[in-house]
């Protein structure tokens, strides 16, 4: 890979694995096609959801609501979760087969108790960095790759932050997974990703 291309590895935690709180169906088969690309990029940052127990997105923190009800909270959506993800927590740590030995950064998000964050690079309110933009610029970068959990979450909201801040952005489909709730969403993710000029790839291909 160029200097100037970066790896995402985007959530790829226990929680949202088999056996995990908020569990992606298959989300473990990524790990070795993650693990066999990884090396070979010269810039990989590992993303991490880092929730306190008192997060605004845990439907248990909301009296009468259930996981995957929808409210809105100062002015923006927001899906109500099962508590996942607990900074310190087993289920928050990256899962034991990913290889981290080429990842440069470990960058945690959500750990803001009011506001939720999909995106690697902006909170939720779509206006608060997490600082990842500015790592990125400063290491020369100008093409991302993304892979991890979930395609139609917090993949989908990362990459097209992506393009917006002017990255090229190019997801790795078979090293990522989705949820696919209402069934059809992660095909509208995709179409989205394609329409707004980010590329999907296969690990194959790079």
């Amino acid at each position: 890979m160029q200097k100037s291309e970066a790896l995402l590895i985007i959530d790829v935690q226990n929680d949202f694995c088999p056996g995990g709180s908020l569990e992606v169906n298959d989300g473990d088969a990524i790990i070795p096609v993650i693990n066999s690309i990884s090396p070979g990029f010269h810039v990989v940052v590992a993303t991490q959801d880092w929730h306190p127990s008192d997060h605004v997105s845990f439907a248990s923190n909301h009296d009468g609501r259930k996981p995957f009800d929808q409210v809105t909270m100062n002015g923006h959506d927001q899906i109500l979760w099962p508590e996942h993800c607990v900074a310190g927590s087993k289920g928050a740590c990256l899962h034991t087969s990913l290889d981290t030995r080429a990842v440069d950064l470990i960058l945690r998000k959500g750990t803001d108790p009011a506001l939720d964050s999909y995106s690697a690079f902006l909170e939720n309110d779509h206006k608060t960095p997490t600082g990842l933009e500015g790592y990125l610029n400063n290491r020369g970068i100008d093409t991302v790759y993304l892979a991890g959990l979930a395609t139609d979450v917090c993949v989908f909201f990362s990459a097209t932050d992506a393009k917006k801040l002017g990255f090229k952005t190019k997801v790795i489909l078979d090293a990522c997974r989705g949820i696919d709730v209402p069934e059809g969403a992660l095909d509208e993710t995709l179409e989205t990703m394609k329409k707004n000029g980010i590329d999907l790839v296969q690990s194959k291909e790079l």
